[in-house]
């Protein structure tokens, strides 16, 4: 019989937070395209509006968090048959996962050194970490006169901001106590923070936008979901959330950062994604080759700018 019990507790709790992954990560679909699109009739009815300024992004940062989160929240009510595609085979890894945290959890014992590395990387994914880059981003981008760079850390920390307080609310209702907690049993609703985790959250939402934004360049979309990926296996292997924990946080970071990118980017910065030649600066130097034939002699050049 105590099998039994513990048998239908795993699965209700199971199914209740495939439920809240699908209330959440829903935000990924691309919902915008049919909110932005103006019908034919309007097309031939409206006349074109006069010019008027738009608004700059940072007026409008704190007016876009606020409509994130009515999206975010509303978005199951808004699900399509198409979305079942994703949406079921998320969910049945989600409910497989936890199911099995107690005991992928318990097949890791208290390394010194893993759980040292592990906190060591996953302070990439703490607010303050992600919150750094996505500054650094913003600044830079302000100084160089760099508009790509300066979207990256504005959307960055729009999906931050997004991803935390989405992230508050999820674990104060499920209070699952953390692997080292309980006796690692990973019960939900038994007073804890650890679902969903907060720092793989972070990390994929910020990588996402910084991924989106330079889809030319494959070596920074590699970096940037690498890392992302780091911070969740740490989180795991530093005993600070359970592998389900990690999963539902890294799949709504990924969604919250998508929806974040494909509604507030600046489609004219679209034809400047392309690989053009770079001027020196402060911070990046220039790459010279240089090659002396009479000499034999041959080596790079690095150039700043001041």
């Amino acid at each position: 019989m105590k099998s039994h019990f513990v048998l239908r507790s795993l699965y209700r709790d199971a199914v209740l937070h495939v439920l809240l992954l699908f209330t959440i990560t829903a935000s990924a679909s691309a919902q915008t395209s049919t909110a932005n699109t103006p019908s034919a009739a309007q097309l031939q009815t409206t006349p074109s509006p006069s010019p008027s300024p738009t608004p700059s992004a940072e007026r409008q940062f704190l007016k876009n968090i606020l409509r994130d989160q009515r999206v975010i929240w509303t978005s199951p009510l808004r699900l399509q048959k198409d979305d079942a595609t994703w949406l079921a085979p998320l969910g049945l890894a989600t409910a497989a996962l936890i199911a099995t945290d107690r005991r992928t959890a318990g097949a890791l014992h208290d390394n010194r050194l893993r759980l040292n590395i592990s906190r060591d990387i996953g302070y990439l994914g703490s607010g303050y970490g992600a919150g750094a880059v996505a500054a650094a981003f913003y600044l830079i981008g302000r100084k160089e006169n760099n508009p790509r760079l300066r979207e990256t850390g504005l959307l960055g920390a729009e999906a931050l901001i997004d991803g935390a307080i989405v992230l508050s609310a999820l674990k104060l209702a499920t209070a699952r106590p953390r692997p080292r907690k309980d006796q690692g049993r990973g019960r939900f609703f038994h007073g804890g923070l650890s679902f969903p985790s907060g720092h793989p959250m972070a990390a994929w939402s910020l990588a996402t936008i910084v991924a989106n934004e330079y889809h030319d360049r494959p070596m920074v979309q590699v970096a940037a979901y690498g890392l992302a990926t780091l911070v969740g296996v740490s989180r795991f292997t530093g005993r600070n959330h359970f592998l389900s924990d990690v999963v539902v946080g890294s799949a709504m970071g990924y969604g919250i950062g998508h929806y974040v990118y494909r509604t507030h980017r600046d489609p004219a910065l679209g034809s400047t994604c392309q690989k053009t030649p770079r001027g020196p600066s402060k911070l990046l130097p220039s790459i010279i080759p240089r090659y002396e034939r009479a000499r034999r002699d041959y080596g790079v050049a690095l150039v700043w700018s001041f």
